[in-house]
């Protein structure tokens, strides 16, 4: 029974192992055809006989491996029931039953049966398996001959079908095949469905996304996972190979250890440590063709392909004669050239010859002849036999014939604009009233030129300082003089306090700042003032020795109380401007020659100043206090800065493109900003807008001295030195999208001029539409609508 047994196990095994040399044969032949396919050694005709063959050979070795197969297991089957009986008749004792070789009996042990049974039981399957695989190689054969496009076939057949050669696929778009076999017969294309059909490939295939079209053949192509797998490496930036080991260990060879002695026994020579000169003459070359256009870039490149590329065009249409037909019908002669003059003659007139200031200057344009007036020199000869010969013909020629050569002709287009039209529609000045118009009234009073003038909040009372050494206080109305205070020293700057409880001025006169009671108005009003005045506040606050050094709070003197000075500031510098804070409290001095103490704040309640910047900016020409905000707005010769009092910090900063700052005012909603300058502008700035002046007044001939806003109209002026006052409408809306309108309006010249100056401050009534101008004249004018 072990002898039947290990024959039938033998058997078994040797029938599996010709079926998996079988199988590998197979896979074997599928690849080598894949990658000839690939390759396109082969032709169409060649394939197609290696086909039949190969199918043949298999059939036949289907055929063989069948009958030796049912041979052997035959054989094996009654070998083993002869060895069978056998041994039933040497053991009777055991035998139960018997039968013949295909039934089966039953065994001595448990362990003979069963392994009886598995070897019965492997032998038919085996036998199935090699019939069920050459069922499947002549299905997959006769699926090969009768569709060679059924489901989306891709084997190598249709590259080496396909013998066109490896040329452009666009010469057969028009047409229905794709190219010629070797029998000189077409290829015609595969059906390729319409966009529709695409959509339901797209919702039914799964495999759609892994489809792609072979531009060879025409067919779809299904990607493998391999193929899936190298396209996303390659996407991914990694080495396509994933058997490759991208960080394999590193041999250092000579960073590891420090060597004692040089590993060649001979130095490196000079030249490898300069750069070849082979290649930067490559280099060179390569650059001079790109210069000279002998090496096209790939954009010069794809023009020059798309150029000779067939035109189409349309039969009956005359495009192609248009550029022909326009320089026959719009022929643009050659100018004709300039008749000689005078100065050309044989015989010119005397004041055609050069003198010998001319000729000089004529032989030093020498290296520069086009600068010069004329190209020769005027001869005088005396008949026209002497005349010699022009030696400039030839020369002048051939310039000739290069401006025609040369020299593009075009018509030049003239713009028919009316200038009315390039003027911005203002509108009319008669709509703008009221605005003043007329002078209504002088103040004579003063003995030497008027630098400023500043009126009471309620618009009573003007108050001007002159170089006199006077302060005098006007009534508006009358043009009375009700009171002169005498002042020692230029005054340079005054003002009245905005605060309506108080009356009071600051008037700014050489090194110091006086605060004076001018006892005009309501005597109440006076008397509480005085009552204020008078009254030192207690503070334990330490002067710091930088504030000490610049200004001193002092009482005045018996004589000054008297004119009406009720306090005293004494500054290390010339003061040339005072202004007051909106509420009354708070005024700014400015020094220009105090550096990085140029200017100070000061507060009347506690008697106190500080220096509000550590650094000069630059020169400083004015300040002022923003109407609203904490902001103080100061002045250099060309910049503007903008900073935040409680911050302490910079907002912005102001550009002006002027060489010097002269004055500036502030709009009373102070979003907007006026500024004069030395050299004839008038800047106006729109803070919201830009840090670039919004628009550039070129009104004046000369420096502007003064500008001011009108607190209720729209209306600003400027004064200049020139001796003109122009009024003009400045009107500033709620809307953030609409920009300011800036109208001219009158231009008013009453003032006369002393050493070159005219007038000097501009300042509006606060409530009606009235302006004072002060100038060199000695006098204030006021002028109403």
């Amino acid at each position: 029974m072990g002898k039947t047994d290990k024959n039938l196990k033998r058997k078994v095994e040797e029938a599996s192992n010709s079926k998996e040399i079988e199988e590998e044969k197979g896979s074997d032949s599928e690849e080598e055809d894949f990658l000839t396919t690939l390759n396109g050694d082969e032709d169409s005709s060649d394939s197609d006989r290696e086909i039949e063959d190969s199918e043949d050979d298999n059939n036949e070795l289907v055929e063989d491996e069948g009958e030796e197969n049912n041979d052997s297991i035959s054989g094996e089957d009654s070998e083993a029931s002869d060895e069978l009986e056998d041994e039933e008749e040497d053991e009777s004792d055991e035998e139960d039953d018997s039968s013949g070789g295909e039934e089966e009996e039953e065994p001595l042990s448990e362990e003979s049966e069963e392994e009886t049974s598995e070897k019965e039981d492997e032998s038919p399957k085996s036998i199935n398996k090699l019939s069920e695989s050459s069922k499947l190689d002549k299905n997959a054969l006769s699926r090969s001959k009768t569709d060679e496009y059924a489901d989306n076939d891709t084997s190598d057949e249709e590259d080496i079908r396909n013998t066109v050669g490896n040329i452009p696929k666009n010469w057969y778009d028009d047409y229905k095949h794709l190219g010629y076999d070797w029998d000189g017969k077409r290829i015609i294309k595969p059906e390729q469905g319409d966009q529709l059909d695409a959509f339901l490939k797209k919702m039914e295939d799964p495999d759609f996304w892994r489809t792609v079209k072979d531009p060879q053949t025409g067919q779809n192509v299904v990607l493998s996972d391999e193929d899936i797998q190298l396209i996303r490496r390659i996407r991914g930036q990694k080495i396509p190979d994933v058997n490759f080991e991208e960080y394999a260990p590193w041999i250092e060879w000579f960073t590891s250890k420090v060597e004692q002695m040089p590993i060649r026994k001979f130095p490196e020579h000079k030249r490898s440590f300069l750069p070849s000169k082979s290649e930067a003459q490559k280099v060179s070359k390569l650059v001079h063709a790109l210069k000279m256009g002998w090496i096209k870039t790939r954009e010069e490149q794809a023009k020059l392909r798309a150029k000779k590329e067939p035109q189409f065009y349309m039969l009956w249409q005359t495009d192609d004669q248009t550029e022909e037909m326009r320089r026959i019908h719009k022929h643009i002669s050659a100018p004709k050239r300039l008749l000689p003059g005078h100065a050309e003659s044989y015989n010119p007139p005397p004041e055609y010859l050069f003198d010998a200031k001319e000729l000089k200057l004529w032989n030093k344009l020498k290296n520069a002849p086009w600068k010069r007036k004329l190209h020769f020199i005027p001869q005088k000869i005396d008949s026209l036999r002497k005349v010699p010969a022009y030696p400039r013909f030839i020369k002048e020629r051939f310039l000739r014939c290069l401006d025609l050569y040369l020299c593009p002709r075009a018509i030049k287009m003239k713009l028919n604009i009316e200038p009315e039209s390039l003027v911005p529609k203002l509108p009319s000045p008669r709509d703008l009233q009221p605005f003043p118009t007329v002078m209504s009234l002088e103040y004579k009073g003063h003995t030497d030129m008027v630098r400023c003038i500043s009126t009471e909040k309620t618009g009573q009372y003007l108050l001007s300082g002159s170089d006199d050494g006077t302060v005098k206080i006007w009534e508006v109305n009358t043009a009375r003089c009700l009171k002169t205070i005498k002042i020692e020293g230029v005054v340079r700057s005054v003002e009245w306090c905005p605060n309506q409880a108080l009356s009071l001025v600051l008037v700014a006169s050489d090194n110091d700042v006086y605060l004076i009671n001018p006892h005009v108005g309501d005597t109440l009003i006076s008397q509480k003032t005085d009552a204020v005045l008078s009254e030192v506040p207690k503070s334990d606050h330490i002067i710091p020795e930088r504030i000490r050094t610049c200004v001193q709070w002092l009482e005045p003197t018996q004589e000054l109380y008297e004119r009406g000075v009720r306090l005293h500031l004494k500054h290390f510098k010339e003061v040339t401007q005072v202004t007051w804070h909106g509420k009354g409290d708070y005024f700014a001095t400015v020094m220009p020659d105090g550096a990085n103490r140029s200017v100070l704040i000061s507060q009347v309640s506690r008697r106190r100043s500080q220096l509000p910047f550590a650094k000069a900016k630059g020169l400083i020409q004015c300040v002022l206090f923003h109407p609203t905000k904490p902001c103080l707005f100061v002045a250099t010769q060309r910049h503007i800065r903008i900073y935040d009092l409680v911050k302490q910090n910079l907002i912005k900063k102001l550009m002006t493109n002027s060489k010097w700052i002269s004055t500036m005012a502030i709009h009373p909603l102070g979003d907007n900003l006026l500024v004069g300058t030395y050299d004839r502008k008038m800047l106006w700035f729109d803070l919201d807008l830009s840090t670039k002046p919004y628009q550039t007044l070129r009104l004046h001939g000369t420096a502007v001295r003064g500008v001011a806003f009108h607190k209720r109209y729209p209306l600003f002026a400027s004064g200049s030195d020139d001796r003109s006052l122009i009024i003009s409408h400045g009107m500033v809306y709620n809307d953030l999208l609409q920009n300011p309108l800036i109208v001219p309006l009158k231009r008013l010249q009453d003032h006369d001029s002393f050493n070159d100056f005219g007038i000097f401050g501009v300042h509006f009534h606060p409530l009606q539409p009235w302006v004072f101008t002060s100038g060199a004249d000695s006098t204030i004018k006021l002028y109403s609508n």
